[in-house]
């Protein structure tokens, strides 16, 4: 496992806050940070060792390190617990809220404890997780949203409502203006009256007028005896 370099510090004092208590034989290198929260300490015994980097924060109860004990370098030691005597913890390896048998070693770069740890209760916090639970929203126009957030669409006509406006498409425009007027149409003659040719004509003629010659007399026959 590539465990990340630690960069040098240039302040060689140990930085040290609260209820702390330490042996006079620990050796503590250049860098550590040593801090107990309010009604918590922190108990270092004799003959601990602990690497450049290393911080070590007592929260909500006290953390102990028994004699002989060795803290690898940036090694992060947060809550409660106990690091047994004559145990050795590697570099770069987080202990939260979590204890360690007494000669027992922990390889570099592992996590003990805890998996993660709670988000305050804050406006903030439950802003940040209502936006991360609000799903993603799309391009819909609001009249098309249901009231679960669900597109829909407009159903679709059928029966007397798509036949009238399938026959409103098809109807031509009507012209305005002069265009407008209808032509007239010839009517039939009615029903029960005659029609004359010309041979009735010719036969009403000749019952008018008999003295009278036809107007359009039939042709004679010009035959030969």
């Amino acid at each position: 496992m590539h465990l990340p370099l630690l960069p040098p510090f240039s302040n060689s004092q140990v930085y040290v806050q609260g209820d702390v208590s330490i042996d006079e034989s620990a050796a503590i290198a250049p860098g550590v940070i040593i801090q107990a929260d309010p009604d918590c300490k922190i108990i270092i015994a004799a003959g601990v060792c602990i690497g450049m980097g290393t911080i070590i924060h007592a929260h909500k109860g006290n953390l102990e390190v028994e004699a002989g004990v060795i803290l690898g370098a940036g090694v992060l030691l947060v809550g409660t617990g106990k690091i047994g005597a004559n145990a050795c913890i590697g570099a770069a390896t987080t202990v939260f809220n979590a204890s360690v048998e007494s000669c027992q070693v922990v390889p570099p770069g592992s996590l003990l404890g805890v998996k993660g740890r709670q988000i305050a209760d804050t406006p903030e916090a439950r802003k940040s997780e209502d936006a991360a639970n609000q799903p993603e929203s799309k391009d819909f126009p609001p009249e098309s949203l249901n009231g679960q957030g669900i597109a829909t669409s407009d159903p679709t006509p059928s029966g007397e409502d798509t036949q009238e406006e399938l026959a409103i498409a098809t109807t031509p425009p009507t012209p305005s203006g002069e265009d407008t007027q209808e032509e007239p149409v010839p009517k039939p003659p009615p029903v029960g009256v005659p029609v004359y040719g010309q041979a009735n004509l010719n036969r009403l003629l000749l019952t008018l007028f008999p003295h009278h010659k036809s107007a359009n007399p039939p042709p004679e026959d010009n035959h030969s005896e």
